[in-house]
């Protein structure tokens, strides 16, 4: 199916603190492609006992006139369509921007206990969505990191690339990213965290542990050289890391100072979709730049 290419951002009343809106306007200026803001009114807030609905409409539109006006003032900011609608916010964020380049929502601050519930509107947006959703911490700014995009791949020789639903996760991340790296003139670099399985560890010699990181570190520099081919303008790195995937690549986009780190996601049937996988949700909540979550075959 063609890629209609548009950059949908949804906004809520804390537009002003999440840094959705700025991330969208870059990318949208950086692909020289159209930009279209999304507010829903959620569905039950007009159902609130002593809520009038038409002051929640009333609100609604205040806040998509106060984005307008906000885009106007921006110097470069490009032409945007402002798309309002009523229902479920994450089901209807995913559905408006079907079929389209992206789409961009805020993640807010997040708390010891906030981060124990699963259920807020990034996350279930990443389940439900079937174009790429890009999550952008709050109070982000385009100066926040100048590092390299990341590309974060799982997989290894034992677990095939001729696999077609892993080769179609593969390819669509490091798509994703190194087309974000050429459009910043940036390096990409491809990030994998691997570990022994516990069930080896207790008695595997060191020499056949280094053993594994070299094969690890050649099957991903073979990937890496084939995307140098389909993309001679980009640097593509290869950083492979021993310890726990998330902390392996929470730390990654720390210490290269990552612009945007791009992770895979495949819904294999109807309960998978309403659960972001346990890497995704983990990366979103720690991680401090850009997430952008791609599925098989976007």
């Amino acid at each position: 199916m063609a890629v209609k290419p548009v950059i949908h951002v949804g906004v809520d009343r804390s537009w002003r603190d999440t840094g959705a809106l700025e991330w969208a306007l870059q990318e949208s200026l950086l692909r020289q492609e159209p930009l279209e803001v999304v507010h829903v009114i959620d569905e039950h807030l007009r159902q609130v006992p002593g809520w009038d609905p038409e002051l929640v409409d009333d609100a609604a539109m205040d806040l998509v006139n106060d984005v307008q006006k906000y885009l106007d003032e921006t110097p470069g900011a490009p032409d945007c369509e402002m798309d309002l609608t009523v229902g479920p916010p994450a089901r209807s964020l995913a559905a408006v921007a079907a079929g389209s380049r992206m789409l961009v929502v805020g993640r807010r601050g997040l708390g010891t206990f906030k981060r124990l519930l699963i259920g807020s509107t990034s996350e279930a947006v990443v389940a439900l969505a079937a174009v790429p959703v890009v999550i952008v911490p709050e109070h982000w700014k385009p100066s926040d990191h100048t590092g390299p995009v990341l590309a974060a791949l799982d997989g290894s020789p034992d677990n095939p690339a001729d696999n077609p639903a892993d080769a179609a996760e593969k390819g669509a991340v490091l798509e994703f990213a190194i087309s974000a790296a050429a459009e910043r003139q940036l390096p990409a670099r491809i990030v994998h965290v691997w570990d022994i399985p516990a069930v080896f560890t207790w008695d595997m010699p060191s020499a056949a542990s280094a053993e594994w990181a070299e094969t690890e570190q050649r099957y991903f520099e073979d990937v890496a050289t084939e995307w140098r081919r389909k993309y001679p303008d980009v640097t593509v790195q290869v950083e492979v890391r021993r310890g726990h995937v998330i902390d392996g690549l929470v730390t990654a986009t720390e210490q290269n100072d990552a612009q945007l780190l791009v992770v895979g996601s495949r819904h294999h049937n109807r309960l998978a979709s309403l659960v972001a996988g346990s890497v995704t949700r983990g990366v979103l909540h720690h991680a401090a730049c850009p997430l952008a979550v791609v599925p098989a075959g976007a």
